[in-house]
Formats: structure tokens, C-alpha cells, sequence
């Protein structure tokens, strides 16, 4: 999925857009090393509904970051995997992920 420019205002913009969801980068983080099936993420993501983690998987497979392939058998079998494009968003979420830990162990969040 390409945009245009004028939609964003700034590039930051377009990174949220594509990572910003309620659990997006969760999701990609997740995916970073491995496939893993619907039911492998759902219990690495707790708090996200079957509706909710369905959202997220397919507006990160409409941007082209997440390839999910379906197999046919009973029970249907679909995994999720990055796709060429997703792996490029992986040094901005390990970067996030360092900030983050130093947030987390300088206390600055107690207020």
C-alpha cells in the first residue's frame, strides 16, 4: 500500500499510521523471528480480543507488513509472517523496545 505524500503531514505520521494500532507493534514484535498461527499470538497477547487481534493482522496485511497464509484443512490452519517490507519496520521497534526499558528503569514513569 503506497501513499501519497500530501496525506502526511510529516513522516512520523506515516510510521504511526502503519505501526500505530492498539497492538500493531506487538504484533510485529512478535513476528520478528518467527511464523506464528492465530492461536500462538493470542496467547502472547492476552489482552487483545480473537475481534481485535483479527483487526490488527488484517490492516497489517492491507500495508503489505504481515503475509498470512491459510491452509486448507479441519481445522482451518492460518499462519502470520513478515513480509520483506515488515522486516523493515524491525530497527524502529528494537529502538522503541530500548527506549522503553530505560523509561521503565529510570523511575521517570512513578508520577
Amino acid at each position: 500500500m503506497k501513499y501519497c505524500q500530501q496525506q502526511f503531514n510529516y513522516p512520523v505520521e506515516a510510521t504511526l499510521h502503519l505501526i500505530g494500532g492498539k497492538y500493531k507493534s506487538v504484533i510485529l514484535w512478535h513476528l520478528k523471528d518467527k511464523t506464528l498461527r492465530f492461536s500462538e499470538l493470542q496467547r502472547l497477547i492476552p489482552k487483545a480480543t480473537p475481534k481485535m487481534l483479527t483487526q490488527q493482522l488484517r490492516e497489517l496485511e492491507s500495508s503489505n507488513m504481515v503475509h498470512r497464509t491459510v491452509y486448507p484443512v479441519v481445522p482451518p490452519k492460518t499462519e502470520y509472517s513478515l513480509t520483506e517490507f515488515g522486516l523493515t519496520v524491525i530497527p524502529v521497534l528494537d529502538a522503541m523496545c530500548r527506549w522503553g526499558t530505560d523509561y521503565l528503569e529510570s523511575g521517570n514513569h512513578d508520577s
